[in-house]
């Protein structure tokens, strides 16, 4: 270095020891992944870790193996738990342990992936490839990686009320320019992201028509066909249609053949959310209930659900190509093309969605299906559907546990019930039953109510879970749950 080249204090002031602390904080965490299922699933934060972590702004430097400490001590033992076997609350991924170090090979080539040539593009743009050829989608498709579904949801959305915008140009007068008021259909199971996109595109609440379930928490078709005869008849203008491939609540999976056929005989754009549901289509014993998806005009999925990527990781994939454009292409002099060189790429992930600057998450996706290959995944995700059985079969077979609702994918919600007990009754017992479960760290299934009964949901999304760990859980319930009823008597 020349002696007038001066180092910034941004860059380590010794490499060496730079070098050394990630070599730590590789073994560390191998450690920690290692040794996850002893560990609590989830503790409380304690109040001096609360406060150590709302100190002010730092206005000096710290030693980074001082701050890496720090981290150990505050950070790394409270966290959120779905990382570890026995966490199937709400529909949270496991992360796969190769995949974090492709995010961390992500964090220092710090690509931006809006546009431009670079190998960074290329790498998401096979990711696309693959996760088109996963999902059995057309070739002529096209698509990008977003932060979640509920981007997606908007994204997918937006593409719809531009495709259907015959009579108006939406994108230069805006959604009240008084030509169109649209509508939008869904199942009373519907994700409440579907809900927020409706609202953020100007379409609003009220003009998103959540249609009632049957019995299997599918959409009722014969209402979804009465209520678009009505918003026609009162002058309105029905634009998308949304299937479920598996609900948050009780993983339904709605008639997706049927509604496809609805959706073309309607002439509505068909978005199916299938933010964990959708890559059961990997399992060609599921393909069957997920007929249609593939025809869809566009999908959503989380990678970071059930194909366990670390967050964040998700697709939107569109039928036709050139839809997204349509919907987000934007122009800038300091944007524009050049005949050589990084801007003369043809393709920009910024003309199909929202954002200009974007992660390059896709390194993840491609480094972890590299190594395992495709087929692995679809192993864990068979495993999770049939420990979902195995439990399903647990709780069958228990006089104290009630199954309330499950689903041919990876979701199953029961409780603990005993003879004469009160509606309210059972609702507090198995609320105890969560809260001891959850706060002693034994097990992570969330909750839901059903038919006004509060039980315990179990989504399974973990590639770390063996049979063995709902075994655990079926004698912790009915343990805790004894005791409960011991206590009041």
């Amino acid at each position: 270095m020349s002696p007038h080249e001066a180092t910034t204090p941004l860059e380590p002031a010794d490499w060496d020891e730079f070098r050394a602390l990630g070599k730590r904080i590789i073994d560390d965490m191998a450690d920690y992944l290692a040794g996850i299922r002893d560990r609590p699933v989830w503790q409380p934060v304690p109040d001096a870790v609360r406060e150590s972590l709302s100190t002010p702004l730092p206005r000096t430097a710290t030693p980074m193996e001082e701050v890496y400490e720090e981290f150990r001590a505050s950070v790394l033992p409270y966290p959120r738990g779905n990382i570890h076997p026995r966490f199937w609350g709400w529909a949270n991924g496991s992360g796969v342990p190769v995949a974090a170090y492709a995010d961390l090979l992500a964090s220092v080539v710090n690509c931006t992936l809006g546009s431009g040539e670079n190998a960074a593009m290329m790498v998401e743009q096979q990711v696309i490839e693959w996760m088109k050829e996963a999902m059995l989608w057309p070739a002529t498709g096209s698509g990008i990686l977003t932060s979640g579904a509920s981007m997606g949801q908007v994204i997918a959305l937006a593409a719809a009320r531009e495709a259907k915008s015959a009579t108006a140009d939406i994108r230069s007068l805006g959604a009240g320019d008084g030509t169109s008021r649209f509508t939008v259909y869904g199942s009373t199971e519907t994700h409440h992201s579907v809900e927020k996109a409706v609202e953020l595109l100007g379409i609003g609440g009220r003009f998103f028509r959540q249609i009632p379930v049957d019995r299997e928490f599918r959409i009722d078709v014969d209402a979804l066909r009465t209520a678009i005869r009505r918003d026609r008849g009162a002058g309105l203008t029905p634009l998308c249609l949304v299937g479920n491939a598996g609900t948050v609540n009780t993983g339904a999976v709605d008639p997706l053949e049927e509604l496809l056929r609805t959706a073309r005989e309607e002439d509505l754009w068909f978005h199916v959310d299938g933010a964990f549901g959708a890559f059961a289509q990997l399992l060609p014993s599921h393909r069957p209930l997920l007929a249609g998806l593939g025809e869809a005009d566009s999908l959503v999925f989380d990678l970071h659900k059930w194909l366990y990527m670390p967050f964040d990781v998700s697709c939107v994939l569109v039928g036709q190509s050139g839809a997204l454009e349509s919907a987000f292409r934007s122009s800038a002099d300091y944007i524009s093309s050049t005949a050589q060189g990084p801007a003369a790429y043809s393709l920009a992930f910024s003309d199909r969605g929202v954002e200009q600057s974007r992660r390059f998450r896709a390194l993840k996706v491609w480094f972890a299906l590299k190594t395992h290959g495709i087929g692995a995944f679809a192993d864990s995700i068979a495993g999770n559907i049939g420990q979902i059985a195995h439990l399903v079969h647990l709780v069958d077979g228990c006089d104290r546990l009630e199954l309330v609702s499950r689903s041919d994918l990876n979701i199953a919600c029961f409780r603990y019930v005993w003879p004469g007990a009160t509606p309210g009754e059972l609702d507090r017992v198995n609320q105890d039953i969560l809260s001891r479960l959850q706060m002693e760290g034994l097990a992570m299934p969330s909750h839901t109510v059903i038919d006004r009964k509060f039980v315990l949901r179990v989504a399974n999304n973990n590639h770390r879970s063996a049979a063995s760990d709902f075994d655990f859980l079926v004698e912790q319930v009915l343990s805790i749950g004894d005791d409960l009823i011991a206590s009041s008597r």
